[in-house]
């Protein structure tokens, strides 16, 4: 009756007393397809090292992680007879410093999204590569603007629209692959949802208080400036934006009027310099910890009978399919695989996939 080590083992000594017996038995159990199908253990893969968009310098921006949050109810106009509509949150995230980049939309569709991105990169300028999760709506403006820049490339080469904006899509059912811009959301939710509370704003006053979240989350502190006690100031994103926290007042003026021209300029490069060189031995040592996942527990090979988890299904009504490829990280780790099903061919994580035992388990 598909019993549990313990009792397997007691019922088994009534008649026999095996050699190394709960050993024995756990293996067993091990080994019981149908005991792995109902529990339904997926696999953990260690995680990964920090992609150089993370570690590298370069312009606030120029790499992107977006992501929708939503829907928020706000009313199509004031007045007697305002009728209640959706809008929805786009978050932009610089994968770098953390600066973020609110923007509200009004549905959830192609059009949407691409006047989005336009007015992200009128005011923060164009980015090299876009990271986001395999929405519908992500996907068709992907190959929307490919296929504008393409046809277009004549034309509008007096503008360089030659260097095509990169798409770079996570695999389907894999959100932690985006841990930085899910974050943003819950921080971005957190504010608006303290301030909005029950009531229902119009499109320009949500658009209005996005805003203000973007200025307080760009004010957030990331590391401390200074080990010493006397010193109470944090570095921001918005010192890489305007050189100070956006919610700070503006610095007074400090020119040195006994220094010449060169001479500022070379302390201006210098503390730039100095800059830098701090950001990446304090602060980016600070980001190569791993709090969990740190053994990798997923072990497939090509040809094995894995269990494709499915939401809102119990285990044993999940599809079986066979791994016919596996991409492996920079540090040789699988963390997406194609899986061969009766529908057809599908990706997912290794997070989605249980394995079942394998033919020389169920031998030995």
């Amino acid at each position: 009756m598909h019993a549990g080590p313990q009792l397997l083992l007691s019922t088994i000594r009534e008649y026999v007393w095996p050699i190394n017996g709960r050993r024995l038995a756990r293996q067993t159990v091990f080994r019981c397809v149908r005991c792995r199908r109902i529990q339904g253990k997926t696999l953990s893969p260690k995680m990964g090292d920090l992609p150089c968009q993370r570690v590298t310098l370069n312009f606030p921006f120029a790499s992107v992680g977006i992501d929708f949050a939503g829907p928020f109810f706000i009313l199509n106009r004031r007045g007697r007879g305002a009728k209640v509509i959706k809008c929805y949150l786009c978050l932009f995230i610089c994968l770098r410093y953390k600066c973020v980049h609110l923007e509200a939309v009004s549905d959830l569709t192609k059009d949407a999204f691409i006047m989005t991105l336009r007015r992200f990169v009128s005011r923060r300028g164009k980015p090299v590569e876009i990271w986001c999760d395999n929405g519908r709506n992500f996907v068709s403006a992907a190959k929307e603007l490919n296929s504008f820049l393409k046809n277009n490339q004549q034309s509008l080469i007096d503008f360089a629209t030659h260097e095509k904006i990169k798409f770079i899509f996570s695999p389907p059912y894999a959100p932690h692959f985006g841990g930085i811009w899910e974050a943003g959301v819950k921080s971005a939710k957190f504010f608006i949802k303290r301030a909005m509370g029950n009531s229902h704003l119009t499109f320009e006053e949500i658009s209005t208080l996005f805003t203000q979240v973007e200025s307080i989350l760009n004010s957030r502190p990331l590391h401390p400036l200074s080990t010493s006690p006397d010193v109470f100031l944090a570095l921001t994103p918005g010192h890489f934006l305007i050189g100070r926290p956006l919610t700070a007042l503006p610095s007074p003026d400090l020119k040195t009027e006994n220094l010449t021209t060169t001479q500022r300029y070379a302390r201006l490069e210098q503390i730039r310099q100095h800059f830098w060189r701090r950001w990446q031995k304090e602060y980016i040592s600070e980001l190569q910890q791993r709090t969990k996942w740190r053994t990798n527990l997923a072990k497939l090979n090509i040809g094995d009978l894995v269990l494709i988890q499915e939401d809102d299904v119990p285990p044993l009504s999940w599809r079986l399919g066979r791994i016919t490829h596996l991409y492996p990280g920079p540090d040789g780790v699988h963390r997406v695989a194609d899986i061969k099903t009766t529908r057809g061919s599908i990706r997912r994580t290794v997070v989605r996939i249980c394995p079942l035992p394998k033919a020389e388990d169920l031998q030995c």
